[in-house]
């Protein structure tokens, strides 16, 4: 997470205004989007062709543009607030256009925020077209069954916890079929008003949200944003165990009908996360338009060390035996230095928590490696003078958990 969020901010977003818009699938279709990844790359292909147009679209009119290219970077997220399976998209939309300029070099437009009735559009277009491609997929009310049910006949036990996750139940265990327990049912009347957000509409279960916008200069709120959208599915600060051994789970926010936790038995807590396991060759980000990796004009657009960190050193040309792919010499003779494929450990913690390992904190000095202790006792040793622990933790038997039976998965 932290590390494609760093390469997305110094290696793929130029420095320009950039918009989340979000889609959220209707009930119906989720069940076939979590295991058919054929299909949830043409709804997600029609999502950013929709949206794109409307950029192009208020380009010509709002500035004469005929010819325009847009870039987005989309991350599939498979899960809602209270761990249920529910395939959604997230996408880091450039929010501006770019045009070639008197010397064919690409030159960005920004564009002014998009009106609620714009939002409403692109919601209208997605319904209709993810509707049209269903038809051709055969997919549709009066589509064939066997088609629409190929994992009930193929993968039971897999479509049943499917089944169950989409529509809040428990999947697994004597009460499987039963709606999983929610904790909380104080509605506060003064924030139901709070979740209706401009920029935002609903139209046939497709809603699209696009409220959300960062600053061409604002780095550290992109890279927040990045974290954020390609979290992990479960927050470990959020789960906790109960006494009777049941697992709490916390909602980010409130419900509207009050609820603020849900409660899941163990086996079902693992259908659960089973559920939220991506389909084989799915892939869960995708970069559009400018930003794709064959895009003609990406090189030209992308930050470089010069942009981003300032001037960028060079170094002499080592030998061409010794040279590194992609290092080629410039007009003036020098290389620059190859790119890292990785960022180190240090560097995350630094970026993710402001936090500097290898800065001392009592003489503010550079941390270095003094010793390697490899003699148990001798370690033992240093960490009883230090006051810490100086033997693992005990390791806990596994509990017994009778194995599942093709009944568990019937609904």
């Amino acid at each position: 997470m932290a590390e494609t969020a760093a390469h997305l901010v110094d290696h793929v977003f130029p420095i320009v205004p950039v918009r989340q818009w979000v889609l959220s699938i209707p009930f119906a279709l989720r069940y076939r989007l979590a295991y058919d990844s054929g299909l949830l790359s043409d709804v997600l292909n029609v999502f950013i062709r929709v949206v794109f147009g409307e950029l192009r679209r208020r380009a010509r009119e709002l500035l004469g543009l005929k010819l325009s290219q847009c870039g987005a970077v989309t991350f599939v997220q498979r899960c809602g607030d209270a761990l249920n399976l529910a395939p959604h998209f997230h996408s880091l939309v450039i929010h501006g256009v770019y045009a070639a300029d008197e010397n064919g070099q690409p030159e960005f437009h920004e564009l002014p925020p998009p009106e609620d009735a714009d939002v409403v559009r692109v919601a209208a277009l997605v319904a209709q077209r993810v509707e049209s491609l269903l038809k051709r997929r055969g997919l549709g009310p009066d589509g064939d069954s066997d088609t629409a049910e190929a994992l009930s006949r193929d993968e039971p036990g897999l479509a049943a916890i499917y089944s169950a996750s989409i529509r809040g139940r428990i999947g697994l265990g004597p009460h499987a079929g039963n709606r999983v327990l929610t904790l909380g049912d104080q509605v506060d009347g003064d924030s139901l008003d709070s979740l209706q957000s401009p920029r935002c509409a609903t139209v046939s279960g497709f809603s699209v949200h696009a409220n959300v916008s960062i600053d061409g200069r604002d780095r550290l709120r992109l890279e927040r944003l990045a974290r954020y959208v390609s979290r992990p599915a479960v927050s470990t600060e959020r789960l906790s165990e109960l006494p009777d051994g049941r697992l709490l789970y916390r909602l980010k926010r409130r419900w509207r009908n009050g609820t603020t936790e849900v409660v899941f038995q163990r086996s079902d807590f693992i259908a659960k996360l089973a559920a939220l396991v991506p389909a084989p060759r799915a892939h869960l980000r995708t970069y559009h338009g400018i930003l794709a990796p064959a895009a003609k004009w990406r090189p030209r657009i992308v930050p470089t060390p010069d942009v981003q960190f300032g001037v960028c050193a060079h170094v002499p040309v080592p030998p061409e035996s010794n040279r590194h792919p992609g290092s080629e010499p410039d007009a003036t003779g020098s290389a620059p230095p190859p790119r890292r494929k990785n960022y180190s450990w240090s560097e995350l913690l630094k970026r993710v928590f402001e936090i500097d390992i290898l800065v001392c904190e009592r003489c503010g000095g550079p941390v270095r490696v003094i010793a390697a202790i490899q003699e148990p006792e001798t370690a033992q040793q240093i960490l009883n003078y230090l006051g810490l622990p100086s033997r693992p933790p005990p390791i806990t038997p596994a509990r017994y958990e009778r194995r599942f039976h093709p009944d568990d998965f019937a609904s």
